[in-house]
């Protein structure tokens, strides 16, 4: 089978099973429905002819909303980790160790300590997470060094700070109601992602993505080094920081309505070199649908598992740590 064959089989499988684990995560639940009658509510609802209130209740309030965030999630996530990987030229970077995912958390600490809304914690996790990435790459620019290296060692840098930052927020939180939101918050959920909040930022998301899915074969040429991406013209340090502030809008963007998620942007696009290669044309597509796949399986067991729903990150780190040792080993350890 050769390589566009592979790739379009690839996509057409994950398109599939992304459809099924879909039809089965609004099916399974404390309200269980008939997979039939599931697609004859969302018919009806494209039509607008009524089913049964309480499934529509259901359906449309709590599991939709939560699905679609999965599917978006999970995409943005892990294509943001296959760019921040490939322009950084580092296997092992992943989006939260930029600063992005602790700069979210740190805003939304403080939206908590102030008894702000969830809107305004979403704006103020936004906004502090897309602050830490431009300190990450003003850092570099002040000490006149801009190499990928020194981006990564800032990143280590801010996120450091926003870590100790988190840490005094949640010393001085009270314990028994804004500490718990804002622990919870640092392990991520989708339990409280309402459809308004997921359209309202869903343009950064399908704006930084689309960004992103078009200068993916810039990233190629990018693979072969400087010196040869500058003799066929590339303005290295702009695709750079355009690359780098795309992926943290992604990574703020999902942070700000889930809360922190961690290992999707590091395993999921080694997964997908290991199915299709490292031509970012094919891998990052078939990366976002493995990460969409990936969350959607997690939340949905974080759902249905327990009578409470599992902070996610908790369960992405028990299956994901496993996984990234068994990608290690497929690739006898080339990263390291």
């Amino acid at each position: 089978m050769n390589s566009r064959k592979k790739y379009l089989s690839m996509m057409l499988f994950l398109c599939i099973m992304l459809g099924v684990t879909t039809l089965i995560a609004m099916c399974i639940g404390r309200y269980s429905i008939n997979p039939l009658d599931a697609v004859n509510a969302v018919v009806g609802r494209i039509t607008g002819n009524t089913t049964d209130e309480s499934m529509e209740t259901v359906l449309f309030v709590i599991r939709i909303p939560r699905i679609l965030a999965s599917i978006v999630i999970g995409a943005a996530l892990s294509l943001a980790g296959a760019v921040y990987q490939s322009v950084l030229k580092n296997p092992l970077v992943a989006p939260d160790i930029l600063g992005v995912s602790n700069g979210a958390c740190v805003g939304a600490a403080l939206a908590i300590l102030m008894g702000a809304s969830m809107v305004f914690q979403q704006v103020l996790a936004f906004a502090v997470g897309m602050l830490a990435i431009l300190i990450t790459i003003a850092i570099p620019r002040v000490l006149k060094k801009n190499s990928n290296l020194m981006i990564v060692l800032a990143g280590i840098i801010v996120s450091a700070f926003m870590s100790s930052v988190l840490g005094l927020l949640k010393f001085v939180a009270e314990e028994d109601t804004q500490l718990a939101s804002i622990i919870y918050w640092q392990m991520g959920t989708l339990a409280n992602v309402k459809m308004k909040a997921l359209v309202s930022i869903s343009p950064v998301l399908f704006a930084s993505g689309l960004i992103m899915v078009l200068l993916a074969w810039r990233l190629n040429i990018m693979s072969f080094g400087d010196a040869e991406a500058k003799t066929l013209g590339l303005n290295l340090k702009v695709l750079r920081v355009v690359c780098v502030v795309g992926a943290s809008l992604l990574t703020a963007a999902s942070v700000c309505l889930t809360g922190n998620i961690n290992w999707i942007g590091l395993i999921i696009p080694h997964l997908g070199r290991l199915i299709m290669g490292s031509d970012n044309t094919k891998l990052i597509p078939v990366t976002m649908l493995l990460g969409a796949e990936f969350l959607l399986i997690m939340d949905t067991i974080a759902r249905v598992l327990t009578s409470l729903d599992i902070p996610i990150s908790i369960l992405t780190g028990l299956v994901g740590a496993p996984l990234y040792a068994w990608l290690l080993w497929k690739q006898k350890a080339k990263v390291l």
